[in-house]
């Protein structure tokens, strides 16, 4: 169940990545609904996903 939950935040954060802001709102909910080891997984992705959206960097450090 928790592996369709990170994926599922996953698809969800891809989806809203036109709006920087909206971005960082969802990345803060995954952040709280997530348990800590695929917090860690997810800040893999985002460092992946960022390269490919620049302006979404700063939103890493919700993360952090």
């Amino acid at each position: 169940m928790p592996r369709m939950i990170y994926d599922y935040t996953k698809s969800v954060l891809e989806r809203v990545s036109f709006d920087p802001i909206l971005f960082a709102k969802e990345l803060k909910k995954a952040v709280k609904n997530l348990l800590p080891y695929e917090v860690e997984q997810l800040k893999k992705w985002l460092q992946y996903f960022t390269n490919e959206h620049p302006e979404l960097k700063q939103c890493l450090s919700v993360v952090s």
